[in-house]
């Protein structure tokens, strides 16, 4: 399948940069190719922001990146009409946001208001300035970083801008030997901010991601997989550990991303590991958990597992 080529040729051209990152790294291009979007979360330093133009430097399309600051403006985001005293008219000045991979860097340092102003372009692909809907670039692919929430200076996603995202990965600090594979590999020379000098090259078009998604169509699903995902949703709902249980949108999050994970292993069907595998990114940022489970230790991915764990897998 020219999926499974396309994803072999990204994650071999992404190791010129990334160290030990394969697996999120699959993941962002299953979101990529599923049209879905991602939040990448996890303490500084630890190559969010280096993923993302990884990944967009790889692809021949648009790039803008959007530093998160409390004092964003929507208007600084999406753009905004200006009268030009010279021909008497309003301009349009478009935002950042007209681009095909935005990286919106550290997203929960602006206030809700700002966060907000994605959600109509996340979701519709398109965005309204006084009142004049504008269509985005296609592919559309916003690609979101946060620090934990514990942080000082940060402000907790609205339910509705997190259900956006198809996933959300988090990213913990490095193995010690990925860690000492990166200081190698600074010491010989290697920058971060100088991503060609590493010999990263452009090799997929706008147009190959669409062929792909085409063939990502034509994957096999069969009626006890389809069962396996709704019983996963809605035993989110009847979980006593969980305050708030993932909604339809998650279930068809789950479908689409295991179908294109299907097809980047180079396979025609989606099996029950597909599922598994994609669970706790689509789930992790949809459910709530009751403060009592908070307090025994629990988090959202070990209530993913739980559930999991009940749930017959279908053969």
């Amino acid at each position: 399948m020219q999926t499974a080529q396309l994803a072999s040729a990204l994650l071999n051209e992404a190791r010129k940069t990334l160290v030990g990152q394969e697996e999120n790294l699959t993941l962002l291009l299953t979101a990529l190719l599923s049209g879905g979007h991602v939040l990448l979360e996890g303490p500084p330093g630890t190559a969010k922001t280096l993923m993302a133009k990884t990944l967009a430097q790889m692809i021949q399309a648009d790039f803008r990146r959007i530093q998160f600051t409390p004092d964003l403006m929507p208007a600084d985001v999406i753009g905004i009409q200006v009268f030009d005293m010279k021909s008497g008219e309003f301009r349009l000045y478009r935002g950042p946001i007209f681009t095909q991979i935005l990286l919106g860097d550290e997203i929960n340092r602006a206030p809700a208001k700002t966060q907000s102003a994605l959600l109509e372009a996340m979701e519709e692909r398109q965005v309204t300035i006084e009142g004049q809907r504008l269509p985005l670039p296609e592919p559309f692919f916003v690609i979101a970083t946060q620090n934990p929430i514990e942080y000082d200076g940060t402000y907790p996603l609205p339910e509705a801008q997190l259900d956006r995202f198809l996933f959300k990965i988090v990213i913990g600090y490095a193995s010690r030997d990925v860690e000492t594979e990166v200081l190698r590999r600074y010491h010989l020379g290697f920058d971060a901010h100088q991503l060609t000098a590493s010999g990263l090259r452009p090799i997929v078009s706008p147009e190959a991601l669409a062929t792909c998604r085409a063939e990502i169509t034509q994957v096999q699903v069969e009626q006890g997989i389809l069962d396996y995902i709704v019983s996963i949703i809605q035993a989110t709902r009847n979980s006593p550990e969980l305050l708030v249980g993932a909604s339809l949108r998650a279930g068809v999050a789950m479908l689409l991303a295991a179908k294109t994970l299907a097809a980047i292993h180079d396979r025609n069907y989606v099996t029950p590991d597909d599922v598994k595998l994609l669970a706790r990114p689509v789930l992790r940022h949809r459910i709530i958990l009751r403060p009592e489970a908070e307090i025994e230790g629990l988090n959202p991915d070990m209530a993913i597992n739980r559930i999991l764990n009940r749930i017959e897998v279908p053969r």
